[in-house]
């Protein structure tokens, strides 16, 4: 029990916080109240190709997923999608244009061009350079998204640029998330500078991004191949499928877990804990021991998605899907909010027959798509890519995928909170560790890096018991 390490969720996270300790030497328990390993993380069979059902590529320029891959043997795997992506605005898509970070230009010029704001909003976007100061100073705190651009920028590049692009990565409203958790690197420099734009444009003359370095990954079987690799990896760890943690309690030389498992209700004592299940998950579990630190957790919010697979004839759909795709902003107030051009996106998705589509629906304050049924919400969504794309044929074949309260949303004062959370749970339950996409970042590398994180923080608590 001294070295036995319970890791409570099967998602990335809990598989590299798994991996890190077996890594280590210690015991590990992995427990996972689903059928499959790897949460949002899913590859299937579709039209006759691997297709991701959830995240599609993991960001390059970071180093915790591509070391991952390069560790588990499949570095000279990974590829790279294509580039350009367009927005879908007053009636006409638009390519986004050169210059912006998550919406954010650091060049007014290509965005004058873009077409995607109007007159009155081009010119209000230019004042952001002589406007004086109004938020991101020290004594400002943490602010939303779009308060800040807004601010600086005006509504409409909050609205048709920075919400489709900062919104659709966390399936949120811009104008609810927190700068500091979502876009740190707009709030650094909201706080350097009196000028966004002028800020991002020296941040880049100090860090030139180097155009030909991938700003994303995937691999050609799927992300699900990154699953099983880790799976496949965690040879002596027991892991345990369909097993819910009802209760977690301290014990003498650690914790006992009560589970429920396919066998019945059991006991697992152990020496240390990683909790690497969502927000709403872990709050229960904590209760009892940490109250405060449960009712912060309890409170996170979470949007939910329905992301819908489409194959077409590749006659069906006019012209050449230059890109990856498309967004479109909420105030077209559409049920679609984002469209994958997975066959132009991705080569090994690519087929001379076919067209690859995965529409995205929902987001935070947006349930219309999640209230349909799986037919409905097709039939909903086929007449607005007709006015979006063109497309006027039904697909050759669909399929639904629902995602449930996936994605956390980070709230202005977020990463206090998850500060504090940690803070009182070291306290009180020493031996336990957090971490999810709750906590630090909703994205692959963010997971696996918080995953590796928890491991060495329960491993440290171990080594002082010795």
């Amino acid at each position: 029990m001294a070295r036995r390490v319970a890791v409570v969720g099967g998602g990335i996270t809990g598989l590299a916080a798994a991996h890190a300790l077996q890594a280590a030497g210690a015991e590990v328990v992995l427990l996972e109240a689903g059928d499959r390993l790897g949460g949002k993380i899913h590859t299937e069979d579709f039209d006759g190709l691997p297709v991701d059902t959830g995240p599609d590529a993991f960001l390059a320029r970071v180093p915790w997923a591509t070391a991952l891959c390069r560790e588990l043997g499949l570095g000279d795997q990974l590829v790279s999608p294509s580039s350009g992506a367009w927005i879908w605005s007053r009636g006409r898509l638009h390519a986004l244009p050169d210059g912006l970070v998550l919406g954010v230009p650091a060049r007014l010029r290509p965005l004058a061009r873009s077409g995607i704001l109007s007159p009155l909003g081009r010119a209000r976007a230019g004042l952001d350079v002589v406007l004086p100061r109004r938020t991101g100073r020290a004594g400002d705190g943490d602010v939303a998204v779009g308060r800040l651009v807004r601010a600086r920028l005006g509504h409409e590049v909050a609205e048709r640029l920075v919400d489709p692009l900062v919104g659709g990565i966390n399936a949120g409203d811009a104008d609810h998330l927190s700068t500091a958790a979502a876009v740190p690197q707009l709030a650094d420099v909201a706080r350097r500078h009196r000028s966004l734009v002028l800020g991002l444009r020296a941040q880049r003359r100090a860090n030139p991004p180097d155009p030909a370095a991938p700003v994303f990954y995937s691999l050609p079987g799927g992300l699900g191949v990154l699953v099983d690799a880790l799976a496949a990896a965690l040879g002596a760890v027991d892991v345990r499928m369909r097993t819910r943690v009802t209760a977690l309690t301290p014990a003498p030389g650690g914790f006992r877990l009560d589970t429920e498992g396919p066998d019945g209700p059991a006991d697992l004592p152990v020496g240390a804990v990683v909790l690497a299940t969502p927000a709403f998950v872990t709050a229960p579990l904590l209760a009892g021991h940490v109250p405060a630190a449960a009712a912060h957790l309890g409170a996170i919010e979470h949007a939910s998605v329905a992301l819908t697979l489409m194959a077409f004839p590749s006659a069906a759909v006019p012209g050449p899907l230059e890109g990856t795709g498309l967004l479109v902003p909420r105030p077209e107030r559409t049920l679609t909010t984002a469209v994958t051009w997975a066959s132009s996106k991705w080569p090994h998705l690519a087929r001379p027959d076919r067209v690859l589509l995965r529409v995205s629906a929902g987001r935070h304050g947006d349930r219309r798509a999640l209230e349909l049924d799986d037919g409905d919400l097709v039939s909903a969504l086929l007449p607005e890519l007709e006015r979006i794309m063109g497309i006027r044929d039904a697909p050759a074949g669909w399929r639904v995928h629902r995602w449930e309260r996936s994605f956390p949303q980070y709230t202005p004062g977020h990463l206090d909170r998850v500060a504090a959370v940690e803070a009182a749970v070291a306290e009180a339950l020493p031996g336990v560790a957090l971490a999810g996409a709750a906590y630090r970042g909703v994205g692959i590398p963010a997971c696996i890096r918080q995953g590796q994180q928890a491991a060495q923080r329960v491993l440290a608590h171990l080594d002082t018991r010795r």
